[in-house]
């Protein structure tokens, strides 16, 4: 063959051997030009469910395309994350993550993709605070006696939680440790049974779900002690924050996000970021987040990447490893 048609074949043929690499085909004006998937990797009816159709909706109508959200459930929300860790980075799957997913699973097992590197983290959507209840036919009306209390009977208070790793256990084990308390932590399955049987008065206290813990705490079934919110909450001027009774680190929701694939294209994820900020001012996402007693931030990427960043070294400490 002649040498110079041999140079000039060379290049054709290594870019005939060589892989493609995704690409963002279209640009970040022109997106989307299909449906969205956005995946709840938790059943349909919870929180992270209901902030992901609120923020779908919201969106269809600011992009004219549907932002479809599909439950794909199971194995603490790893299951619908890890899918979506694996996907093309163009922007049409995206996954509702938190510090469930992302921060707590992550933590205590093995699950399959690191919660930083394997997404394109883009916008913090909220979710709600958490409280310290006990049943009211306790001696302690207030923290101070609360912690009182403990100190002189160490171990003789047992909390109840939703579950190992969720926010209530969390902050349950990050309480006792900053009041310097002993105290018999009860992880419950799921928050319906912890609450049974705090109403039931076979525990005494419990850190739940504010939304969970509202009706009880308005009906006096139960009585609110302390509220992990960075204000008091509406409706609600009697209950304290933790930060205002001297624990600051006490403070957070069981927040909900909204990622992608890792390498999604800077712009894009930008744009999103905006359009998710301005979706969560919408009247009727703001009512409904009230309704649902949830609370947001308004981050940009930069500072919703050093959030996930911070909480995963924050809760760190409050998270044992489960066995292999």
């Amino acid at each position: 063959m002649n040498r110079r048609l041999v140079c000039l074949a060379l290049p054709c043929a290594l870019m005939a051997s060589t892989p493609l690499q995704p690409a963002f085909a279209e640009g970040v004006d022109d997106w989307p030009s299909r449906p969205v998937r956005i995946i709840v990797p938790y059943a349909a009816g919870g929180g992270s469910d209901a902030l992901g159709r609120l923020v779908a909706k919201q969106l269809s109508e600011t992009f004219k395309q549907p932002f479809v959200v599909e439950n794909r459930a199971g194995a603490a929300g790893t299951i619908g994350s890890g899918a979506v860790a694996r996907a093309e980075p163009d922007g049409y799957t995206l996954v509702v993550s938190g510090i469930g997913s992302h921060v707590v699973a992550p933590l205590l097992n093995d699950v399959g993709f690191d919660p930083i590197s394997d997404f394109t983290h883009i916008a913090f959507l909220g979710g709600p605070p958490t409280v310290l209840v006990v049943h009211p036919n306790q001696p302690y009306k207030n923290i101070d006696e609360f912690v009182a209390y403990a100190r002189a009977r160490p171990s003789s208070i047992s909390w109840g939680s939703p579950g190992q790793g969720t926010h209530g256990s969390m902050i349950g084990e990050a309480f006792s440790a900053a009041a310097k308390i002993k105290m018999v932590a009860v992880n419950y399955k799921g928050g319906n049974p912890a609450m049974t049987d705090l109403l039931a008065g076979h525990i005494p206290s419990a850190f739940m779900s504010f939304g969970t813990a509202t009706p009880y705490i308005r009906s006096g079934k139960l009585r609110g002690l302390a509220i992990t919110s960075t204000q008091r909450a509406a409706g609600f001027p009697d209950l304290p924050t933790f930060t205002e009774l001297g624990y600051p680190a006490l403070t957070g929701t069981t927040w909900f996000s909204l990622s992608g694939p890792p390498g999604m294209p800077p712009a894009l994820v930008e744009r999103l970021n905006a359009e998710v900020r301005r979706a969560l001012k919408a009247p009727e996402i703001v009512a409904e987040m009230q309704r649902q007693n949830m609370e947001t931030q308004d981050m940009d990427v930069a500072a919703f990447n050093r959030y996930v960043r911070s909480e995963i070294e924050h809760w760190k400490p409050f998270i044992k490893p489960s066995s292999p």
